[in-house]
Formats: structure tokens, sequence, C-alpha cells
């Protein structure tokens, strides 16, 4: 048994940023992370640029360069690595935590199991769960989705070339992998639910994304779903009634959700809109000493939280600790 004043479960840009700020208020916390740092943004697609200025990317008081106005998936991944190596917090990557169970007259304990096999257990008094949702894809619920031509991620348009895609949704990584496709050569159709362009597409893509459509080198159906996926074709519903259209791939981009079974098993409560309770000023969930970080405390509004505000939760933990600290003394 390893005793851990402070465990984070994740080693995302919002899990290092806290791991960061609690060093930095006197703590040594231990980051456990299931496959690599960053691992969400090492799967992002090969090309993307993020929405956010550099500057709104930036952790540990460490300044973000970038080449352009807006940094490259790898200018983060770079960015991240360097920050986390040279911060010097304590990160145990490819190891999975497998449970969290309180322990009587306080803390934690805490199961995991490295990518060797090797089961170990450490007790902690406060546990972090900055997880994101990445691993949990909102899932149609449709025949045929578990085809092995249907993914939930799209990395690059290369593997897609002279086929015909179709994409379900229409946020922003829809639209940017239906322009990234179109160029490839990639026959692609967009279905999307709603009535009209997603007011969240980035400005300065949407002009370019409609130009493809008007010019029907790009396909999209308003206010229409897939109901069923073969391996020939896919079945639309939209304003019209049904349509089938032939299909090699579908990307299926509709969102994602937090790892709602494993908070639960540690005893966080789920909201009816299916989000963790917690507290937004402190980020202590229902549970005493289970704090949450990052996206899976965005409720809604992952795209808007996910690095941006995420990055400062760490800050709200730390500082409640400290009270904590002062008053038990006290």
């Amino acid at each position: 048994m390893h005793d851990e004043q402070i465990i984070i479960i994740g080693a995302g840009p919002c899990g290092l940023a806290a791991a960061i700020d609690l060093q930095a208020a006197g703590h040594n916390p231990l980051l456990i992370e299931k496959r690599n740092i960053v691992y969400s943004i090492s799967q992002y697609p090969t090309y993307m640029q993020f929405f956010s200025s550099p500057q709104n990317l930036e952790i540990g008081g460490v300044p973000f360069t970038t080449a352009g106005e807006k940094p490259s998936r790898l200018e983060a991944l770079n960015y991240y690595r360097t920050v986390a190596l040279r911060s010097g917090v304590r990160i145990r990557a490819y190891e999975t935590v497998t449970a969290v169970r309180p322990v009587p007259g306080g803390g934690f304990e805490v199961q995991s199991v490295t990518g060797h096999g090797e089961t170990l257990t450490r007790r902690a008094s406060a546990v972090i769960v900055a997880t994101g949702y990445f691993d949990h894809p909102n899932e149609l619920g449709i025949p045929g989705e578990q085809l092995e031509k249907v993914s939930h991620f799209f990395r690059e348009a290369h593997p897609y070339t002279g086929t015909e895609v179709a994409i379900i949704g229409g946020n922003n990584s829809a639209i940017d992998a239906a322009i990234e496709l179109e160029r490839a050569g990639a026959r692609v159709t967009i279905v999307y639910r709603g009535e009209t362009y997603s007011p969240s597409i980035k400005p300065w893509v949407r002009p370019a994304f409609e130009s493809l459509v008007n010019n029907g080198r790009v396909a999209i159906r308003f206010s229409s779903r897939v109901v069923e996926i073969t391996s020939r074709d896919v079945l639309i519903e939209g304003p019209d009634g049904s349509e089938r259209l032939p299909n090699d791939f579908v990307l299926a981009l509709t969102g994602f959700h937090p790892d709602r079974e494993f908070l639960t098993s540690i005893g966080v409560t789920i909201e009816p809109e299916g989000y963790p309770t917690f507290d937004d000023e402190t980020m202590e969930t229902n549970v005493p000493g289970i704090f949450l970080a990052g996206v899976v405390a965005s409720r809604h509004k992952a795209n808007e939280i996910f690095i941006e505000s995420g990055r400062f939760h760490g800050r709200k933990i730390a500082d409640y600790l400290k009270k904590a600290l002062q008053a038990g003394v006290d």
C-alpha cells in the first residue's frame, strides 16, 4: 500500500494544469493516466488547428508560442509534453485506475493496473477525476452502428479517397472533416438534425464550407437522421421522407459523454441531464474528497470548457484544500 496525498486520474491538459497548480500550493500530486500524456489531443485529426488562441491554452504559467495565429495539434502535443517534463509532476502513464473506494476514517483506496498487468493499491486523502469524455462517444442506437466501417473519430482524410462517406453531425468536427475529405477526393454527405448550419461553426471556416455545399462538392441533409447502416448504404429519414444513399464509411461525429459508470462506482451522483454532481466553486462532488477537473465537469458545454476554462479547475481545488487545511488547524 502506497500513501499519497492527492491522486489525479487523467493526464490531459486539465489534469496536468491541476497537478501544476497543486504543486505550486505545496502538494505533491500523483497523476495516473491509462494511455499517454494528453491522449485526447493525440487522437485529434492529424492536421487539426485549435479554435482557441495559444494564450487561452497555456498552463502552468508557461508561454505557448506558435507559428500561426491558431495552434496546430502537433504544436499542442509538443507544448503539453514540454510543460509536463519541465514541471516535474509525477506521472504514471499506461496505468489504468480500476476502482476508488472510501476508507474508514477518511480518504480513499485507489486500485490500478499497470501496462505490465501488475495490480497496485494506493491510499489518497483526495482524488481528482480529470478523465475527459473522449473514450465514451454518444452512440446512435441504430442497426449497423457496430459495423467496422463506422467510426466515432476522424483522424485524416487519405484513407477515404474515392469513397462514399456519410458524416453524422453538424458541428465543427463534422465540418472540418467534410472539408478535408472533399479535398482528398471523397464524396461526402453530411446528415444533420439541425434545420440550418450550426452557429458554433468557426467563423473563418463557414464561408469555405458553404461554398463547397453551394457548388455541389459536399452534400448536406438538414433536419435529417441516419436510421440504419448496412454494408452498402445508409438509410436517411428527412423532411421529404426516406432515402438510401450508397455508402462505404460512416463518421458518427455525435459527441461524447463522461464515464458515468466509473463515477457512480465512486459514489458520485449523476444529474437528470446526465452530468455528474459537483460544486462550481470548489469542484468537489457530492462525495467529500472527490473532485472533478476539465471536460468531465463541463456539463453541456464541453467545447467551451475543455481547456480554456478547465485549466483553472486545479486552482479552485488548491484554494479549497488550503482553506480546509487551515480550518482543520484552527
